[in-house]
């Protein structure tokens, strides 16, 4: 990858991916099995650029809030990775799945040990583990995420947490499977009470582009303070790529060759170290969970600017 900076401003390249976007067909259904979700425009569409002086690039609907969902999974494992550090990984491994995110077959055969952190059974151990470092995992992630976007109003939506609740019957069986095995230290009910707030994270790209930052300047924060070593940046970028969009991350990297989350409320999030974070919105997702439109648009980004981890 080369380290010069680009020489232009990403805005033009924003206005053109977005314009591209506006005629694509086949732009992918919201989520269905969470009813606060299913309701979305399929047709919205914002994506922001974050370099990593704080400077932010927009298109579309880039200041609209929409769920964060699993995107909300890099910052929570960022968290207690600052904490615990490599005590984290007795607890989850950091190979991709295969499976579907919420898959619970994995499990019984590797004892309780989630395959990696970005699957639902992965989340909720480091959710877990955060809630027993700070008492309370969801305030630590709505507090990091304030400090980091400079936005103090982000906050959780109460109704897609109830939403998630009552239907969250598969991470309820995930939790109970685990502490079985003696790998959730909390009290599941108290567990998916944090679990569901914290993927009830309501942010715009602006927001995520910019709290994301941290991974593109090496772990250090907005402030200047450093919250992950550069290796531990590095892990993280590396399990985005080879993990942050479900069992499609083989398709994602060929497509799109940065390191990217994604989550249901159909945002992504992508990182191109030393340079810019993006984040990109669009409700529309396809069979495996991932933004139909973001994939697309942050393929068209790496492919107009040359920026890649390869």
């Amino acid at each position: 990858m080369t380290k010069s900076k680009p020489s232009l401003t990403f805005q033009p390249v924003l206005d053109r991916i977005a314009a591209e976007i506006g005629e694509m067909p086949g732009r992918g259904r919201p989520a269905a099995y969470i009813p606060a979700l299913a309701a979305c425009d399929p047709d919205r569409f914002g994506m922001a650029v974050a370099e990593p002086d704080g400077t932010v690039y927009g298109v579309g609907d880039w200041r609209q809030p929409f769920s964060a969902q699993s995107i909300t999974k890099v910052f929570t494992l960022a968290l207690d990775l600052a904490r615990e550090g490599d005590a984290l990984w007795e607890h989850v491994g950091r190979e991709p799945s295969g499976n579907p995110f919420n898959s619970l077959v994995q499990l019984e055969y590797e004892n309780g040990i989630p395959r990696n952190p970005f699957i639902n059974a992965g989340a909720l151990v480091v959710t877990d583990r955060l809630q027993t470092q700070t008492g309370d995992a969801a305030e630590a992630l709505i507090a990091f995420l304030r400090a980091e976007s400079g936005n103090d109003q982000l906050s959780i939506n109460e109704a897609v947490a109830a939403s998630e609740s009552a239907h969250g019957d598969r991470n309820a069986a995930l939790g109970h499977f685990m502490a079985s095995y003696g790998n959730i230290g909390n009290p599941v009910p108290v567990l998916l009470n944090q679990y569901f707030r914290q993927c009830s994270v309501e942010a715009s790209c602006a927001d995520l582009a910019l709290a994301t930052g941290f991974l593109a300047r090496r772990g250090i924060r907005a402030d200047g303070t450093r919250l992950l070593s550069g290796s531990q940046a590095k892990q993280v970028n590396a399990i985005m790529l080879t993990c942050g969009t479900y069992d499609a991350a083989g398709e994602f990297a060929y497509r799109v060759g940065l390191p990217g989350k994604s989550g249901v409320g159909g945002g992504i999030i992508a990182v191109v170290p030393g340079h810019c974070t993006l984040c990109v919105w669009s409700p529309g997702l396809d069979e495996r969970g991932n933004s139909v439109s973001g994939v697309a648009a942050l393929d068209r980004f790496t492919t107009l600017t040359g920026l890649s981890v390869f």
